[in-house]
């Protein structure tokens, strides 16, 4: 066990360090921020002394190298933008993303597991058939298509919630707010955590649906129905336990992916997270701020991943059994 979180911990790294480079030389070529920062009517000598002291003279394995050890640190520069510690605005703005993230995978996760255990023990049902067919929505309609739908109806027509914004928020710590503890900022939160969990939703529905009809088919299903259990039990007790094991690792990597498709809702209903400022930070160039995000996107996705792997180590018994076989 401690040799095999070893080796997920060393590809992690190796991972991470990968992204880092890829995105930091990437942004180089995105423009010049130093346009953006003086504006026109600065002089050429103004210029080159801002790009000397923001190290933009620099080659760029010597800019990475100190992008990356600052970044261990927790220090990612000065953003172009706002003149301001890239870490202290995303400390600022992540607690709306990942509330937002947490709401919607939440009810993606709850909302999928039922619906696809529903329509795969009545899957003849007319009801069940409606839901199937009423998810190719979830599926096939872009995120931003959605959220517009969501805020024409619920927000213009019938006015039942705002469309845009958080709403009134609670102070719980210096850098950490919730509208979770207001109604207004309930009401806020619905509307784009339907629409960045409803592709979820569709996908881990799909899923357990599959697999909860495959295992139904299995030769111990069917020697416990001999046996006389209950319909309950059979169902519950034996099939949802096996069925939800692979269910573990997409739900994981969708996790992740919550937070990083969080841009488009974000930018549809102006939500004041960490995808919006990556946005922002694009139209200005912000190259501390843009590699921020991206290194903070990989780190989520690295450890879910390997939250993930563990998980399912342990849970899955057979993986424990190979591994005491290989030794």
């Amino acid at each position: 066990m401690l040799a095999y979180i070893i080796r997920r911990l060393i590809q992690s790294v190796a991972v991470m360090l990968t992204v880092a480079l890829i995105s930091f030389s990437l942004f180089q070529f995105v423009g010049d921020p130093i346009n953006n920062m003086l504006g026109q009517e600065a002089t050429s000598q103004d210029r080159e002394n801002l790009r000397e002291r923001l190290g933009l003279n620099d080659s760029i394995p010597i800019q990475f190298a100190r992008f990356t050890g600052n970044a261990i640190q927790g220090d990612f520069g000065i953003s172009y933008r706002m003149a301001r510690p890239v870490s202290e605005v995303i400390m600022e703005r992540l607690p709306a993303t990942l509330e937002l993230a947490a709401v919607s995978g939440l009810f993606a996760l709850t909302l999928g597991i039922v619906l696809g255990v529903y329509t795969a023990l009545r899957r003849d049902g007319w009801l069940s058939n409606f839901i199937m067919t009423a998810s190719l929505v979830g599926v096939s309609l872009p995120t931003f298509v959605i959220g517009i739908l969501l805020i024409y109806l619920f927000a213009v027509e019938l006015q039942w919630l705002p469309s845009f914004g958080r709403g009134e928020l609670v102070q719980i710590t210096d850098n950490w707010s919730t509208g979770l503890l207001t109604e207004s900022g309930r009401k806020s939160l619905i509307l784009p955590a339907i629409t960045l969990g409803l592709f979820q939703l569709t996908l881990i529905m799909r899923l357990v649906r599959a697999e909860m009809l495959e295992v139904l088919r299995t030769d111990y299903i069917k020697f416990a129905r001999a046996r006389g259990l209950s319909q309950r039990a059979i169902h519950f007790r034996h099939a949802l336990k096996n069925t939800l094991l692979p269910v573990i690792t997409i739900t994981g990597l969708q996790l992740g992916s919550i937070i990083a498709f969080a841009i488009i809702t974000e930018t549809v209903f102006q939500w004041p997270g960490v995808g919006l400022l990556f946005i922002t930070a694009i139209n200005f160039v912000d190259i501390p701020m843009m590699s921020a995000y991206l290194v903070l996107i990989a780190f989520i996705f690295v450890v879910i991943n390997l939250v993930v792997d563990l998980l399912y180590f342990v849970v899955d018994p057979r993986l424990r059994a190979e591994k005491s076989a290989a030794h």
